[in-house]
């Protein structure tokens, strides 16, 4: 069997979840059958790379559309079926699956409609985004959905998809990359004592991963707990400012804050996650959480959200803990703030007691280790790619 992985991102270039998962699932898919890898950029090893640089000047869902019509193109003859991850590339999926008459599986790591705010970073291209995913998702011959929460908002979201096309084959987490390390290096780079309890973020600014949550949530942390951001890229010069000015009061009336507001290494993102007491996440909406797996696995304990995929990962009083979120109140004031006092709670009830914190952290690598191999789920998505072209012939 030979395979065209088409994805927006690809090492070295990763900012987002999806970009993970493709990372880590193409090597362990290689070792079981041939993958041709088709993404979006500069020029790169181990992939053919196209520009997103056409219209020149257009939104840019247009320009996304002008590299997925390249990677149409380069869809070869050999190609025994194509396998697209995001809106960003389901366009490709689909055009190469009838210009080849091949089958197309799609891994869905969210959903467009579930994700409203890109609208303030699109603007129009967001209905095309929302086109792209639709028309993709509901002509698929498999759709993954990388939690069992993820399948149901799948079908939700497209209730003429037939439910036997849709697979849950959960995200994974790489073991060896993401382990304890207490080199104290990264933080020394980053004005992080090593001696005080933190509570870290790791994450883009979006509206999705609810960051404006926890720095209000900041305000009721122990004084001596350092809240710590690796925080960057966001979407819209609104959200930026947003966060920048909740960031500017909590450092004004709190302190004992860090920013760090760029993408760091893997290497140095480790070492402060190791070194963490908590890691947080406050998504309002998570298809899993990978980030949450890679905090796991480096032995540190998780307070999240409650929502999509996350109690899937994260076993409430036994990796972590989980807040309850309504998204259907995001915008009553009090709902919120309850949230946000949640956040606080959870997180002050950990770093005040940091042995119940370290248990929790050493559930949480045994279950990454038990649970989220990469090995398993390349496994299991062969297994889809087969049931896929089974549908196909038989379509």
């Amino acid at each position: 069997m030979r395979v065209s992985v088409l994805t927006r991102e690809y090492p070295p270039t990763i900012y987002g979840g999806a970009g993970v998962h493709v990372a880590q699932l193409v090597p362990q898919l290689r070792k079981l059958i041939e993958v041709d890898v088709q993404c979006m950029g500069e020029s790169r090893e181990g992939a053919t790379a196209h520009l997103e640089n056409f219209p020149a000047g257009a939104n840019p869902a247009l320009r996304v559309f002008g590299a997925d019509l390249s990677m149409t193109a380069a869809i070869g003859e050999d190609i025994d079926l194509v396998h697209s991850h995001t809106w960003y590339a389901n366009l490709a999926g689909h055009l190469a699956g009838l210009y080849r008459d091949i089958p197309h599986v799609v891994t869905a790591h969210s959903l467009e409609p579930h994700r409203p705010w890109k609208a303030e970073q699109l603007g129009g291209g967001y209905r095309l985004s929302s086109w792209a995913e639709r028309t993709a998702f509901l002509a698929a011959d498999a759709v993954i959905a990388v939690s069992s929460g993820m399948r149901e908002d799948v079908l939700a979201s497209y209730g003429d998809l037939d439910p036997q096309k849709v697979h849950v084959v959960r995200n994974g987490i790489d073991t060896e990359e993401f382990r304890p390390d207490h080199d104290p290096a990264a933080l020394e780079a980053y004005g992080i004592d090593p001696d005080r309890p933190s509570v870290v973020f790791v994450g883009r600014i979006t509206r999705q991963k609810g960051l404006i949550h926890l720095v209000r949530a900041g305000a009721r942390l122990d004084p001596d707990t350092q809240l710590v951001l690796l925080a960057g890229a966001p979407d819209t010069p609104e959200i930026a400012r947003q966060i920048g000015d909740a960031f500017a009061d909590l450092e004004r009336t709190r302190g004992n804050v860090v920013w760090v507001e760029k993408m760091l290494p893997r290497a140095e993102v480790r070492q402060i996650l190791s070194h963490a007491t908590v890691f947080c996440c406050p998504s309002v909406y998570e298809p899993l959480g990978i980030v949450n797996l890679e905090a796991m696995a480096c032995e540190t304990a998780v307070v999240a959200s409650a929502v999509g995929g996350i109690p899937e990962v994260v076993v409430d009083g036994e990796t972590g803990f989980l807040v309850p979120y309504d998204p259907g109140r995001a915008d009553d004031p009090a709902a919120v703030a309850a949230f946000e006092a949640g956040l606080a709670d959870r997180i002050n009830e950990l770093t005040s007691d940091p042995g119940r914190a370290a248990e929790f952290g050493r559930a949480g690598r045994r279950r990454c280790v038990e649970e989220f191999s990469w090995s398993k789920i390349a496994a299991e998505t062969v297994a889809v790619y087969q049931r896929a072209l089974e549908v196909h012939a038989s379509s």
